[in-house]
This record gives structure tokens, C-alpha cells and sequence, in this order.
């Protein structure tokens, strides 16, 4: 099956070199290039069509067909169809030549899409025949370059054809008898030319299996090598003063903060590497969890690192764990901004152990920091990091526990395939008294109203925030820019300052926007994402969101958590005019929904796991059939009997596993090769 394409009879160097453009080197990826959608001719009865649904109908020509031609060269071709006890209208554009083969009395099977108003079809397909049962589903293939869909019916015929009996099962017989699958030979034949929707549906069900499986193995074969290959210090501290920490916090710990602290300080104690991610909504108290690992951490004689994205959120962790912990541990921030003779001390310090926390940006993970002793590594919105960056700060110390953060909420199927070499801890409790944002949706055309509400909150000296998504004109998007807005802004509100802050400005620059703001020297502050993480400023109020369209749930959700973070009822003003059903689904569910969980599962939902992190970095796989939305049940079931049979020895001995073994060796799995 690893053998050239051109072994197959009927395929040369040029069409080999056409199949090899889009990704078909061998027989089996030729064989297992399997279609991206299906075209239905089962025969529909009329009475059950759905308006606007595709359909293929057979009926009798029951008039003469009617041309009319529009246009240059446009035509319009309608005839008159009696389809059972119905009289219908078959509708073809740019076809006139079809006139001809028409007569009364003869039928025909026509394929298009149906209007139940109109009572007319659109018919893009004609065959002047009784309708054929066999061959009702037609399997469409993703093509390109010299290679259309016929010829790729016609190269895959080949293959099966010469080398379909050669296809071997790759799952053990215990796994297709429990699940009930198709065996694997008859589930590619049956996803190349499926007789039936149910067949369809059982080889589909085969291969999602398969493919979630192979996946998850993976998964756990890094994670038992992770926990094998990095043992630990445990980290011994004293619990008592542990707790009388987490006793003076100014506020109790939720529930949800308690368990999660609970499965950090059981890893830490654990002779093995913390491998953990914590996810918690906005405001959910993921900076106290992280406080008390960071402490207990310090009681047990070991430093600690935490790495953010940006400037702006590694000033602002600065400023909160110097008021949660800067009365017992020496904290320290380290930045590109610092600079000179403060970076020599702190790195002087550093490597002396006589600085207990470091927060900063990349530049933690450049060669001359060097620590004494690191126990705690945390990453913040990790997966804005590259994965080569987090594994050099975990390098820094000598098997350090591991803990990455995020306040995007991941759904439990997106949590369990990117980060499934990891333990996930969830904060899904919000603190008590916090007041929900209030969220509305407003045209373009309502800005003035916009505005007045916005002088409202600023008029009881309340701040807030005006998000835009470019920063300057663009031919391509017509989107208000940031700069035009700062200006709209400054003349709709004169006697109250207006910043303005994008990606543009230099990290002083920056900086001295942001403090402009936090003291109240700024009221109103127009800027582009890059307010999204972590900025807290308890006394803004409002935010409004320009072209609030072009945004995922995921991200609207992360910049309608700047605000609301005081005691004061807090507003989300979506500016906004979708074009699309998903733009005006994404804009009711951000009125109707202030958790994080929610959103994330419905942005999952709406753009697909592809774009859910807007980045291809994210690790996320890519499945020739499965969907991480549609068959999350597949892939429980799948973790479930990846991580029991990574366990077991009985998988790593038996003839039966093979196959499954053969997969990881060709994967690189098993000749050490790492996942971050």
C-alpha cells in the first residue's frame, strides 16, 4: 500500500504528479482519500420536501417546454412536470438546448432545489429516464490543479479495483465486536460507493472510531512517557502556613477554587511532573489559584516563573501578586521594557535565589535568565505561545511542575484533544455578588443613542472602553478604524479625555495609555484587541464593540470581561449589522449568555475547531472523517479506551495490537519523539 501511485495500472508519471499536487503520494492515500460530501438522488416524495430543500423528483412531461431569453446570452427554460398528483414547474437556466428532448407523456428525473411557494424546481440535473435505485449516493471529493471529480472517481475505481482485496484491519477483533464495526476493508468500499444511507453511516462510524483512537493513543502514550520520564520532586511545605495564607485573602475561596487548589497542591506534593492546564471564565479567580500554587511552592524552597503574552498583562499580574504575595516572596518583573542596570540585578538576583517570583513576557525565556531553583512554571493564555517557547522556560529548572492558564473557556472536546496529555482542573463557579453584564445588540445606525448612553456612565464617573478591530483604512474591509473612531469619540465627548491604544505603539508607549487610564486620567479609552487579555480596571463600565460581527463568541466574550469587574452594573454594546444567519445567531447568543462554557461550546459549534483559536498553532489534528464537534461521544469513549490500553500490558505484548502498535512506530511515538 506504500507503493507508488503509477504501480496502478492506468496511472502514469503525469497523473501521478497531478494526484501528488494535492497531497496522494502512494495507494493508500489514494484509497483512503475518501469524498468530502455526498450528493443524494435517492427519490423523494414530493409531499415530504422541504422548501429550499435539494431533492430529485420523477414526474411526466405534462407541456410543451417554454424558452425565454434575457440578456446576451442568458435563457430560462420552464416546463411543466406532473409529479405524482402534483403539477409543478421544473425550472432550467442557460440550458435551452434541452428544448428538444422534451415530448409529451415522457419521463423524466430532475435534481435541483425546491421553492414550496412557487412550486417550482430548480433543476440543475436531468436525466430523460425512469429513476435508476442503484448508485442514489454520489460521493463528492475534494479536488484541485489538473484533477476534477470524475477523474478522481476514476483513479480511486482503480485502486480498489487492483489492490482493494489487500486492505488490512488495523483494529483488534475484541474492539469490532464490542462496538459492532464494519470491518475495514468493507468500510473503504462502502465510503467510496455507498448503497445505502445506513452503509454509509456504518463505515463513517468505523473510521471515526479509528481515527479518534489511533489519535487518543497518542495522546496517552506521551502522557504515560511525560509522567515516567519526569519525575518530580515532590514539593514539601508546611500545610499550616498554607493555610493561614489562603485564611488572609480579603475574600473566601468558591467552591470550584477550592477543589481545583485541591488537584494543583495533590500534583505538587505527587513525586511526579505537574502537567495541568486551569481554565476558569473572566473573572472566575484563576490569579488567587495560581497565588496559592506560587506560595506553596515558596514554603517548599523553590522559585517560581510565571510567562504572559503581552507587557500590559505582565505589569498588571506585577501589581496583583505584589499585593497577594509581596509581603512574603521577593516578586520581580521582567519585560523587554527593562532595561540596564535593573535587568543585571534582577538576573544577579535571579540566579542567587534571592528573587522567589518571576513574572514577564518571552523575555523570561531568553538564555542569560537563569534560576537557582525553579519549582512552579505558569503560563498564562498559553496557547498564544508557541510550544517551542514553553518548553524552553520549563527547561530552566530541573523538572519543574508545569501549570498553564487560560481564561478562554475550552469545550470538554476541544480540552481533551489539544491538551490530552494534560490533567485539566476547571474553575466553572463565578465569585458571589458579582452583577452579570447587561449585553445588547445595535445597529450601526443607533450609534448616536450609543453615544449618549456611553456619557451616561462617564457623566457618573464611570470609564469605559470602545473596541475596534483595524487600526487603519483598508480597500478589503470596510471596518471603522480605530483612529477615526478615537476621533468620532473626542468630538461627541468634549470634557472628557479619550485615549487611544492599538498594536502600533511602541510597549512604552503603551504603558503610559494604560496608566493614563487606570487613573482615571483617561475616561474613555478607544482601542483595538489588544485589551482582550487580562486588563482590569475595576471602575469601567460600559464597552462598546465596533463591527462586533467580525469577532468569534470566544473573543467578544474576552473583551466583554474588561469590565464588570467592579461592584457597579456593568454594559456590553455590540455594534453590529450581520449579513450571514451565523452573524445574527453570534450576536442574540451574546445577549442571552454571560458564561464562558456556554459560549465557547456554541462558538465550537459555529466556526468549527479549525478556527475556534483563530490560529494554526493550536495542535489541533486533522481528521480525514472524524468532526471534534459532531462525534465528541466517539472521542470519550475513544480517551477511555486509549488511556486503558496504554495501561494495560497486554496491548504492548499481544499480536492482536499490532496494527495499533505499528501506528505509533510510524507516527515516531514510540522512538521518543516529544509532544508539547
Amino acid at each position: 500500500m506504500d507503493d507508488r501511485i503509477t504501480q496502478i495500472k492506468g496511472i502514469g508519471d503525469e497523473k501521478a504528479a497531478s494526484l501528488s499536487s494535492i497531497g496522494i503520494h502512494n495507494i493508500q492515500d489514494l484509497i483512503e482519500y475518501f469524498p468530502f460530501r455526498y450528493e443524494d438522488y435517492e427519490l423523494k416524495d414530493l409531499a415530504e420536501v422541504k422548501h429550499e430543500e435539494r431533492a430529485t423528483l420523477e414526474g411526466k412531461v405534462h407541456s410543451e417546454p417554454v424558452v425565454r431569453f434575457y440578456g446576451k446570452k442568458k435563457s430560462r427554460l420552464s416546463v411543466r412536470l406532473l409529479v405524482g398528483k402534483f403539477l409543478i414547474t421544473a425550472v432550467f437556466f442557460n440550458r435551452a438546448f434541452l428544448k428538444k428532448q422534451f415530448t409529451l407523456g415522457q419521463i423524466v428525473t430532475v435534481t435541483g432545489k425546491w421553492d414550496q411557494h412557487k412550486m417550482t424546481l430548480s433543476a440543475n440535473e436531468i436525466t430523460f429516464s425512469s429513476h435508476n435505485p442503484d448508485g442514489t449516493i454520489e460521493p463528492i471529493y475534494p479536488v484541485g490543479g489538473d484533477v476534477t471529480v470524475k477523474a478522481m472517481k476514476r483513479y480511486i475505481q482503480l485502486a480498489l479495483n487492483q489492490f482493494g482485496e489487500q486492505i488490512e484491519e488495523n483494529l483488534p477483533p475484541q474492539m469490532l465486536e464490542r462496538y459492532k464495526l464494519m470491518p475495514r476493508k468493507d468500510a473503504v468500499f462502502m465510503m467510496h460507493a455507498p448503497p445505502s444511507h445506513d452503509g454509509l453511516k456504518q463505515a463513517r462510524r468505523r473510521f471515526v472510531y479509528e481515527e479518534l483512537l489511533q489519535f487518543q493513543l497518542k495522546m496517552q502514550v506521551f502522557r504515560k512517557r511525560e509522567r515516567e520520564s519526569t519525575k518530580g520532586a515532590s514539593q514539601v511545605f508546611e500545610k499550616e502556613k498554607l493555610d493561614e495564607f489562603i485564611e488572609s485573602l480579603p475574600f473566601p475561596l468558591t467552591g470550584a477554587q477550592n477543589r481545583v487548589v485541591g488537584e494543583i497542591l495533590k500534583d505538587m506534593q505527587s513525586d511526579y511532573r505537574m502537567n495541568r492546564l486551569l481554565q476558569g471564565d473572566v473573572g472566575s479567580g484563576k490569579t488567587v489559584v495560581a497565588a496559592i500554587g506560587l506560595y506553596a511552592s515558596y514554603l517548599a524552597g523553590h522559585q517560581g516563573a510565571l510567562m504572559v503574552p503581552t507587557e500590559i498583562l505582565a505589569e498588571q499580574h506585577y501589581e496583583s501578586f505584589q499585593e497577594l504575595l509581596g509581603g512574603k516572596l521577593n516578586v520581580e518583573l521582567l519585560t523587554g521594557s527593562v532595561k540596564g542596570k535593573k535587568r543585571r540585578e534582577i538576573l544577579e538576583r535571579l540566579a542567587l535565589g534571592e528573587v522567589d517570583l518571576l513574572i514577564g513576557t518571552h523575555a523570561l525565556i531568553q538564555d542569560e535568565v537563569v534560576f537557582e531553583n525553579l519549582g512552579l512554571v505558569i503560563t498564562d493564555e498559553q496557547h498564544r505561545f508557541g510550544v517551542n517557547q514553553r518548553r524552553v522556560l520549563r527547561e530552566k529548572g530541573l523538572s519543574p511542575d508545569v501549570l498553564y492558564m487560560t481564561a478562554t473557556p475550552i469545550p470538554r472536546t476541544l480540552a481533551i484533544s489539544v491538551f490530552g496529555d494534560m490533567d485539566v482542573s476547571t474553575i466553572d463557579e463565578m465569585p458571589a455578588g458579582r452583577k452579570p453584564i447587561e449585553t445588547y445588540w445595535a445597529k450601526p445606525d443607533m450609534l448616536p443613542r450609543v453615544i449618549d448612553f456611553v456619557k451616561k456612565e462617564l457623566d457618573q464617573g464611570r470609564q469605559g472602553y470602545v473596541i475596534c478591530p483595524l487600526i487603519e483604512e483598508s480597500e478589503k474591509l470596510d471596518v471603522q478604524n480605530a483612529i477615526d473612531v478615537h476621533f468620532q469619540m473626542q468630538t461627541a465627548l468634549p470634557g472628557y479625555q479619550v485615549g487611544l491604544m492599538h498594536g502600533r505603539l511602541s510597549s512604552d508607549e503603551k504603558e503610559e495609555v494604560m496608566e493614563e487610564f487606570s487613573t482615571n486620567n483617561v475616561q474613555l479609552l478607544v482601542s483595538t484587541t489588544v485589551v482582550e487579555v487580562g486588563v482590569n480596571v475595576p471602575n469601567a463600565t460600559i464597552m462598546v464593540i465596533y463591527d462586533a460581527e467580525r469577532f468569534g463568541l470566544a473573543q467578544l466574550h474576552q473583551l466583554r470581561g474588561r469590565v464588570g469587574r467592579g461592584s457597579e452594573q456593568s454594559y456590553c454594546v455590540l455594534l453590529a449589522d450581520p449579513k450571514s444567519e451565523v452573524g445574527k445567531e453570534r450576536m442574540q447568543i451574546m445577549t442571552e449568555s454571560n458564561d464562558g462554557f456556554v459560549l465557547s461550546q456554541r462558538d465550537l459549534e459555529l466556526r468549527g475547531p479549525g478556527d475556534f483559536f483563530g490560529r494554526k498553532q493550536s495542535g489541533l489534528p486533522e481528521f480525514k472523517v472524524a468532526d471534534l464537534v459532531h462525534d465528541y461521544r466517539v472521542l470519550e469513549v475513544a480517551r477511555n479506551d486509549a488511556s486503558a490500553l496504554v495501561e494495560s500490558t497486554a496491548f504492548w505484548e499481544d499480536e492482536t495490537y499490532r496494527s495499533l502498535r505499528d501506528y505509533l512506530t510510524e507516527q515516531g511515538v514510540l522512538s521518543g519523539e516529544k509532544l508539547d
